[in-house]
């Protein structure tokens, strides 16, 4: 099968390789669409990862087209997503079955090897049925949508808050659509690029709740927006000292702070940063990955995982990710979509792989 390996730091080439061996409990899914996340970027040209050859991907979805021993052969021929945290079952978090909290993970795309390949090995237990009516792009999606949620619903919004959101990339505008759809009136968005905008304009945000931060001063628009009293809610999916601070700023007296951005360096804050934190009765936390249920019992809709949360919006078209897909690649040209959000050659904001379409449709939205 042809798969793009990491062999090394900035070493990653499209190769031909045996097919993976199936291990008890796994099957082989036909990868027919993945996504590249922000993460894989700095794993492929400036980390590395836990070991080399690794297969990178971990936004993909596909036809289940093996079933190893002990699977169920009735897997066979579904379409599915995949939720790519292999948890160890054992740890303090896993028993409480907090699994994206998971202290021995292994993870496809980063640990063991992911989906930027024709096929992939998959346990059966991270697989979710697809509707028929969900496309396979819209389902390389779930990970990130269900990351977003996951965001959202630790911080509890209800439809009065004001909500805040810096930082504007996959997840923060994901993070708007799933706020949209939960009823949240009031959001506020923080950018820096005019193709945020744009893109917040399909998601139906008026002008007057777009803040670019290269042209004004977020913290006095932010005053401004909210008559001096602060934001209900401020998810900061930036991760750098600057956005921290605002969010600290400028979140309301009792209000929560939700670090979603992955830290770009150390994170400091100031005395007086610090001071508004307690003086303000502040909550501020963080969330990390999302929510799965492997027992697959039927939930209520309070009580279903971040996965089922997002998928019952997916089937019902109550959510539209699509509109965020700005690029499409066939798995040959793969690496023009790295190169892309690379290098900023372009504006971007989520690049999928059409296994599908072996043509390379370059920009597509």
């Amino acid at each position: 099968m042809k798969a793009w390996m990491l062999h090394d730091i900035n070493d990653f080439r499209l190769d031909n390789i045996e097919e993976p061996v199936l291990h008890d409990g796994e099957v082989l899914v036909e990868v027919k669409a993945a996504g590249i996340c922000g993460s894989d970027i700095p794993r492929v040209y400036q980390n590395g990862t836990y070991s080399f050859p690794l297969i990178p991907g971990h936004e993909f979805s596909g036809v289940v087209e093996k079933a190893g021993k002990a699977v169920d052969p009735g897997w066979i021929g579904k379409r599915v997503g995949i939720f790519p945290l292999v948890p160890c079952r054992a740890c303090g978090p896993c028993r409480k079955e907090q699994y994206e909290m998971c202290r021995h993970y292994s993870y496809l795309g980063s640990r063991a090897d992911g989906g930027f390949a024709e096929y992939a090995a998959v346990p059966a237990e991270n697989l979710i049925i697809l509707p028929d009516n969900v496309t396979f792009a819209e389902a390389a999606m779930l990970e990130p949508m269900a990351v977003a949620v996951h965001a959202m619903r630790r911080a509890a919004p209800d439809p009065a808050d004001i909500a805040a959101v810096c930082g504007l990339g996959t997840i923060g505008l994901l993070l708007i659509m799933f706020l949209q759809e939960a009823g949240v009136k009031n959001i506020l968005a923080i950018g820096n690029k005019e193709f945020q905008k744009q893109m917040l304009g399909k998601l139906g945000l008026p002008e007057e709740a777009w803040c670019d931060s290269r042209k004004q001063d977020a913290g006095q628009w932010l005053t401004e927006h909210t008559d001096g009293a602060g934001a209900d809610i401020f998810y900061e999916c930036v991760g750098k000292n600057e956005t921290l601070t605002w969010a600290i700023d400028h979140t309301a007296p009792g209000g929560r702070v939700m670090l979603v951005g992955n830290p770009f360096s150390d994170m400091n804050l100031e005395k007086a940063v610090y001071w508004k934190i307690l003086r303000n009765q502040l909550t501020v936390t963080g969330t990390w990955n999302s929510s799965f249920s492997f027992q697959k019992k039927k939930l209520s809709e309070d009580l279903q995982d971040d996965w089922q949360y997002v998928l019952e919006r997916l089937t019902h078209k109550r959510i539209d990710p699509a509109g965020l897909i700005t690029h499409t690649f066939s798995l040959e040209d793969l690496e023009q979509g790295f190169h892309i959000m690379r290098d900023k050659t372009e504006d971007y904001i989520k690049i999928i792989v059409d296994m599908e379409n072996k043509d390379n449709l370059g920009f597509s939205k």
